[in-house]
Formats: C-alpha cells, sequence, structure tokens
C-alpha cells in the first residue's frame, strides 16, 4: 500500500532536520572549538551540506506531493504542518543551488577573517570579503522580490520574521525614536543621585563559569541535552535535542559573561521544551527570530535584570565571586539597570539598546536596496550613533561597526527582530502578572514556575503550529502592542 502524499513529505522534511542536525553541530563547532587552519575545509564541507539540503527542497517529486497532500483528509495539526512545509518549500525553490553554495562560502570566508580583522579594526581588510556577501544577499533578496511581489529587503526580513513587513517595523521603530533619547536621558539624570558600588575584580572565568552553570540550573536548562563553551560572539545553537550555547568571559567584568549565560539559556529553553513528537518537521520548530529573541529577551530583560531575580541569586554570585558590598542585591539591580550610552550592542543596557537595533535595521535595508553601498557604512554608523545615543565613533571600526557578526554571513534582515523580541517580551510579562498580581515575590522566592509555565502553555509547546501574530494574539489577547515595551521602561527606569 503506497504512503499518504502526507507520510511522504514527513519523510522528506525528517531527513532535511537530519541534515540541519549535522549542519548546526558543525557550525557551533566552527565557532567554538575548531582550530583556524580548519576552516577552509569546513567551509567547503558547509557549503556543500547547504547545497545537499537545497536538493532536499527542490526535488522536482515533492511539487505533486504537496498538491496531493492538500486533497487529503488531514486533520488541524497536519493541515498547519503542510502549510509550513510548503513555506520551506516555496523559499528554496526560488533560489538556485549555485547562489545558495557562493553565498554559503562567501559567509564563512568573511565571518573567519572578520574574527581577526575586528580584533585590528581593519575595516578595509573586511570589506574585501564582505562586498562579495553583500553582492550575494542582494541577488538573493530580488530573486525572492521577485515572486512573492515584495520589497527586497522585506524578502529578506521574511526568513527570519514571517509575516512582518520594513513598513509595520517602520512604524513601530518610529514611534520609538520619539520617545526613547527622552526616556534615556529622564533615566540618566535619575540615576546621577544613585550609589552605586563598582565591583572589584579580577573575576576568575573558572569561577564565573561556575556561576554561570547554577544560574542554568536555575533557569532549568537541561545540562543532558545541551552544554556551555565559548565563542567570539555569543550565541545559541545546536538542535532541539543538544543544545549549544556560548559566551564571552572577560576578568574584569562578570557582568557581561552573567547576563550573556541568561540570555542564551531562554534561547535555549525554548529549543529544549519544543513538542519532541514534531521538531524534526518545521511545525515543531521555533516560531520565528522575533519569537526566537523574545525567548531571550523574556529571560535576561523580563526575568534577568529584575531586582526580584537578583535578589535571588545574589547569594550564588558572592559564593562564586567572594564577598563584596557591591554583591547586595540592591546594588547588583542598580548595576544591571544602569543607563550609559556605549559603543557595543550586546553589551548595552536596556534602554539603549534599541537604539542600536534600529541604527542596524536602517543601515541594512538601505544596503540591501542599494541606496547605499558597503563603503559607506562607517560614516553612517557615525552619523547615527551620534544622533541616537551621541557617541563618537569615527575611525573605530572595532567598536563600531566591526563588532557584530550577523552580516558577515549575509543574515540581513535579523536585526529588527531583537527589538520586536523585546516588545514580545514585555507583552508576555504584562499577562503574566495580570493573572499572577504577586509575581515579584514569588521571584524572588525562587518560584520561577510561573514564569515557565506560561511560557511553555503559550510559546514554547506552541512551536509553529499558529502564524505568529496569531500566536501572539492567542497568549497574550492582543496584537503586538509597543505600548506594553514602553510602560516596562517607565516603570523600571523612572
Amino acid at each position: 500500500m503506497t504512503a499518504s502524499a502526507y507520510s511522504q513529505l514527513e519523510s522528506v522534511f525528517t531527513r532535511l532536520y537530519r541534515y540541519q542536525h549535522l549542519a548546526a553541530i558543525a557550525g557551533w563547532d566552527q565557532a567554538a572549538m575548531m582550530p583556524p587552519k580548519g576552516n577552509d575545509a569546513r567551509g567547503a564541507a558547509m557549503a556543500e551540506l547547504q547545497v545537499l539540503m537545497h536538493a532536499t527542497l527542490t526535488e522536482p517529486a515533492l511539487q505533486p506531493l504537496l498538491a496531493a497532500a492538500e486533497q487529503e483528509p488531514l486533520d488541524d495539526t497536519r493541515r498547519a504542518s503542510l502549510r509550513e512545509m510548503r513555506r520551506s518549500w516555496q523559499h528554496a525553490n526560488l533560489l538556485p543551488a549555485s547562489l545558495v553554495e557562493a553565498k554559503a562560502l562567501a559567509g564563512s570566508r568573511c565571518e573567519h577573517a572578520w574574527r581577526e580583522q575586528r580584533k585590528a579594526g581593519d575595516w578595509q581588510g573586511f570589506l574585501g570579503n564582505f562586498r562579495e556577501v553583500v553582492q550575494l544577499s542582494r541577488q538573493e533578496a530580488q530573486l525572492l522580490a521577485e515572486a512573492t511581489g515584495k520589497r527586497p529587503y522585506d524578502a529578506l526580513m521574511d526568513k527570519f520574521e514571517p509575516g512582518m513587513s520594513s513598513a509595520e517595523v517602520e512604524r513601530i521603530f518610529g514611534d520609538v525614536k520619539t520617545w526613547l533619547p527622552g526616556l534615556i536621558q529622564q533615566a540618566m539624570a535619575k540615576q546621577a543621585g544613585e550609589t552605586l558600588l563598582a565591583a572589584q575584580g579580577p573575576f576568575a572565568v573558572d569561577s564565573q563559569r561556575a556561576l554561570g552553570v547554577e544560574i542554568m540550573g536555575l533557569l532549568g536548562f537541561d545540562f543532558d541535552a545541551g552544554r556551555l563553551d565559548v565563542s567570539v560572539h555569543p550565541f545559541c545553537g545546536g538542535v532541539a535535542e543538544d543544545v549549544r550555547i556560548t559566551t564571552r568571559y572577560r576578568d574584569d567584568d562578570f557582568m557581561q559573561s552573567m547576563m550573556g549565560i541568561v540570555h542564551e539559556t531562554g534561547h535555549a529553553r525554548y529549543e529544549q521544551c519544543l513538542p519532541r513528537e514534531l521538531v524534526h518537521l518545521p511545525l515543531g520548530q521555533a516560531r520565528s527570530m522575533g519569537i526566537h529573541e523574545s525567548q531571550s529577551l523574556s529571560f535576561e530583560m523580563q526575568l534577568g535584570r529584575s531586582p526580584a531575580f537578583l535578589q535571588l541569586i545574589a547569594p550564588l554570585v558572592k559564593k562564586h565571586l567572594g564577598e563584596q558590598d557591591a554583591f547586595a542585591a540592591a546594588n547588583l539591580a542598580r548595576m544591571y539597570t544602569r543607563v550609559r550610552p556605549g559603543y557595543i550592542r550586546v553589551d548595552a543596557d536596556e534602554l539603549t539598546y534599541p537604539a542600536h537595533v534600529i541604527l542596524r535595521y536602517e543601515i541594512e535595508r538601505a544596503l540591501i536596496e542599494g541606496d547605499i553601498e558597503a563603503e559607506d557604512i562607517p560614516a553612517l554608523w557615525d552619523e547615527k550613533m551620534q544622533a541616537y545615543l551621541g557617541i563618537d565613533t569615527r575611525g573605530n571600526y572595532r567598536d563600531g561597526c566591526l563588532q557584530d557578526i550577523h552580516w558577515t554571513d549575509g543574515s540581513f534582515g535579523y536585526f529588527p527582530s531583537y527589538t520586536l523580541g523585546a516588545m514580545y517580551a514585555a507583552q508576555y510579562f504584562a499577562t503574566i502578572r495580570r493573572s499572577v498580581p504577586d509575581l515579584d515575590a514569588r521571584i524572588a522566592a525562587g518560584e520561577l514556575a510561573p514564569v515557565f509555565d506560561w511560557l511553555d502553555a503559550n510559546i514554547w509547546s506552541q512551536a509553529s503550529r499558529w502564524e505568529t501574530a496569531e500566536l501572539v494574539q492567542r497568549a497574550t489577547g492582543e496584537a503586538l502592542n509597543p505600548a506594553h515595551f514602553r510602560a516596562h521602561l517607565e516603570a523600571r527606569y523612572l
């Protein structure tokens, strides 16, 4: 008896997931463990794997199978699964294998060279590889745009945040730009009168790691299904069954690694709690990068930087880093909510962070749309840093336009996900607080279940069952509402 068309599709997408598993672990190893001379061979191997995955999705047999499955009597879950399969299939079939391979190779070269070029502030050296990444990304954007009727930048953003448009992002970010600068100034003026004790280092890396691992355990990370390592740029990778998170350490600053670990653990919990019976299919995987970032920012910003959580972990900080007055809960809360415009996005405080994201979004959109060239980025970067944060970055490429990893492999369209994620997270917590009015007291007492149970029921277990807008509507009772984000920031900082 011939298997149903839907069953045959499940077999194809299961095979694809196994390829993705290998690609994810090889990518983690490339960032965290691989010796430098392995990069050319690894880049070629990973490009080959990208081509193999592309070929799997563009097999001629898939189109009639998708059409036949549409006519089969599928339940609602399988019908949603078929929707997600078709989306993956459509995207792959718009791109030639030669472009997929060329972009993978160019991205691998650019990212690997960037590691040293960033340290040296070598913008001209970086441009040599980066121009090719931009050119190939524009080709991809144009092909996707012609097929979908979207603008080129919107076509790339749709890969990361399906259903979102740059017009909607413009509306949201345009509103943020009207009130954020004033809020930053108000918060800084308020904090100027507060006493802040600086923590005295050095802080041994082993001690910082032990602290991070204990906090990961508190946050529910499953160490039988994941691990913590070090990389140049912190990330969460691997697959749902084997999540790899990384951080980076400085012996003069424990704050960066600790909150970086909390952030990446949010990503990891989402992956670890996706429905195991579906995770090999597009339906069982993360909904979007904005929703993914909403998990890391629920952990880092909503939970991790809250006075209640810092009160909970203050004894752990002292246990691993030693007794200091600076490690008192109230002082930790002041440390982790200190508003201070700075160069580096990943080290930015919660209030100035959106300005970093808006800056990158505006630059990458102009770059993909052809309004600027790669050579124009430093001047534009400095102009926007001056306008949004009052910071001069002229000639400082290392702490300026070379600081992020995303553009090295052509991940254009990703940056809006960070601030959209912060907005989703604020909306989740507004919803949780309505049903758990004493949430802060429970967090301070070590009861984190109200947060985790809500996220599991409304986000983690739902995976890609619903389109993003419907997922948020079902979880919170309303569409994305940036007012919750502003209200959260005003409550915490004013």
